[in-house]
């Protein structure tokens, strides 16, 4: 995975206000690169330096296997929830439709320049392609 897209990431949940939340999906779209399991994939492997309980399922689950830790942030932060924690962590929700973060200006600045950063590194990444990795040589 690219280092870049790891960062961009990472820097897009660390955005994300206490008592709100993205599904992993919206990030993949807000950076416009991947997709929610690349997006997950990252956080599952280096969300622990940024506040990885407010990028859920787009059902409203927590973070899979995370539900009672992530419960308790829920709590703290007033984010909007139904139902009540069970012992293995299920049995409630993120009202993600009320949680949902929309960005400010600030926000929205920050997204674009890792979008544009992500492109930039994309095209990077292409024009240094040799040949029998995805180009033809003619």
């Amino acid at each position: 995975m690219r280092e870049d897209f790891r960062e961009a990431v990472l820097a897009v949940a660390a955005l994300i206000p206490p008592g709100r939340v993205l599904a992993y999906g919206d990030i993949a779209e807000l950076l416009d690169a991947g997709g929610p399991r690349q997006v997950g994939s990252v956080l599952s492997r280096e969300g622990g330096s940024v506040p990885w309980w407010r990028v859920i399922r787009s059902s409203g689950e927590p973070p899979a296997c995370h539900g009672r830790r992530a419960w308790t942030h829920y709590l703290r932060e007033e984010t909007p929830l139904r139902g009540s924690v069970e012992p293995d962590g299920s049995g409630y929700r993120v009202r993600i439709s009320q949680a949902r973060w929309q960005p400010d200006d600030a926000g929205w600045e920050t997204l674009d320049a890792l979008r544009n950063r992500l492109a930039a590194g994309a095209s990077q990444a292409k024009q240094g392609m040799s040949p029998g990795h995805g180009e033809v040589e003619t």
